[in-house]
């Protein structure tokens, strides 16, 4: 069990059989009446946010979340599936419990993906991937005032914006955190 003391970022807790995360958290403590804390909670099953306010002292459950590192399959019918390097047990996520991190997924890339009760929830992407350009326009020259972008199409299907020099086949760092473009990786 947590109480409002132990409450900070990126704690996660379980309300009502579900778990969430905070997102952010805030101390009151009023001049008449007792002290409470004010929390913005996101939801690691559906996404959703909510604000909810714990009275000081007051406690709440931990999920019974685990964390395995899984290396990425291939996807199916909209079923994206993981397997579990020393066990070899797959398991499978859909695209909606990917959400965002679906367009960082290529074939045995190693991953995080997240158990709540025993059953998958969520993945944690790497902070930077390697993508390889599918499709990009041709920069034109005399184009360029500075820092000119255009919109390239990587191998996931994401589209980024990229500085006029990339071209197809070109190999990207991309930042899973922003979903920027970083640098050409050589």
């Amino acid at each position: 069990m947590y109480s409002t003391p132990d409450f900070r970022r990126g704690l996660k807790i379980e309300l009502n059989g579900e778990p969430f995360v905070m997102v952010e958290f805030q101390h009151v403590k009023p001049g008449k009446g007792g002290a409470f804390v004010r929390t913005t909670l996101k939801s690691l099953v559906t996404g959703n946010v909510i604000d909810k306010t714990f009275r000081s002292g007051e406690k709440v459950g931990k999920p019974d979340l685990e964390e395995k590192d899984m290396q990425y399959l291939y996807e199916s019918d909209g079923d994206f599936h993981f397997m579990e390097n020393e066990s070899y047990e797959q398991s499978f996520l859909t695209e909606d419990q990917l959400g965002g991190a679906r367009n960082y997924l290529q074939e045995n890339v190693k991953v995080t993906v997240l158990f709540h009760n025993g059953k998958p929830i969520g993945v944690d992407v790497p902070i930077f991937v390697e993508l390889t350009v599918a499709v990009a326009e041709p920069g034109v020259k005399g184009d360029t005032a500075s820092g000119a972008t255009k919109p390239a199409t990587l191998e996931t299907g994401m589209v980024v914006q990229v500085p006029l020099f990339v071209d197809e086949g070109d190999v990207l760092k991309i930042d899973t955190r922003t979903g920027k473009y970083i640098e050409r990786v050589r």
